[in-house]
């Protein structure tokens, strides 16, 4: 589904990303672990198309299309979603509003009609009730005033009303208690399937516990210097990020 060959990028002239090479299939669930400053968010905003970030060599392909010329929002048409580490406030756009906008331009883009509107309310109260989401909250504006569980909890309820074929999650554990955690990793858990991929970036063990990943990756200095089974994201909750260093620059 996605292949990532021999990608460099950075911003302004900075180099951050160094040849990554990365493969993911649908159906599997791969976990980016590194030191702060390795390039994680980078690489997720590089797949995600944000204009800041230059590719000076390498490609990225979802499902073989090269990406290089996509905005950001034709590749969230493509299904790409990329859920952010910190989401931004919209006085005045309710969620509902919000979601009904996004899913009706994605279809346009497919060059299919608008969601008819029984349509859209059932798919709502179905994926609110399936991420355990009051509906109150539905009708409120847009993350304003949202505790930081409740502003990951709606980015997963995105998620699970556009259907992603491949969904980044961007640091979602950063800045939630055990109770939000466990919400957020269920209605992850829940949205899995055969037909679509997951990318957790993290930097903590936790998360992984709750979602189980099939292949663990290491980032450092903008290279991926390990991968591995999940095991691997327990040896590092051990042993810290410094023997990954050592190992590389030895």
């Amino acid at each position: 589904m996605l292949k990532i060959v021999n990608l460099h990028a950075g911003v302004e002239g900075n180099e951050i990303l160094k040849g990554i090479d990365l493969e993911v299939n649908a159906g599997e669930v791969h976990a980016i672990m590194g030191p702060n400053g390795s390039g994680k968010s980078t690489l997720a905003s590089v797949i995600a198309g944000k204009e800041e970030f230059e590719v000076t060599e390498g490609q990225v392909l979802l499902n073989g299309e090269d990406l290089e010329d996509s905005a950001p929002e034709e590749r969230a048409h493509k299904g790409i979603f990329l859920s952010f580490q910190y989401p931004v406030e919209i006085p005045g756009v309710t969620v509902t509003n919000f979601m009904k906008t996004a899913i009706n331009e994605s279809r346009k883009a497919r060059g299919e009609e608008e969601m008819p509107a029984n349509q859209m309310l059932k798919k709502i109260r179905e994926k609110a009730e399936l991420l355990e989401i009051d509906r109150k909250f539905l009708s409120r504006s847009l993350n304003e005033g949202f505790s930081g569980g409740e502003k990951k909890r709606n980015e997963i309820f995105q998620m699970a009303m556009l259907e992603p074929k491949l969904a980044i999650l961007d640091e979602t554990d950063s800045g939630l208690d055990i109770d939000a955690l466990r919400i957020v990793a269920n209605g992850v858990n829940k949205l899995k399937s055969q037909d679509n991929a997951v990318i957790v970036i993290t930097h903590y063990q936790r998360l992984l516990d709750y979602i189980v990943p099939d292949f663990v990756h290491v980032l450092n200095d903008g290279k991926i210097v390990k991968s591995g089974t999940k095991e691997l994201a327990l040896e590092l909750e051990e042993k810290g990020y410094d023997w990954i260093k050592n190992e590389t620059v030895a």
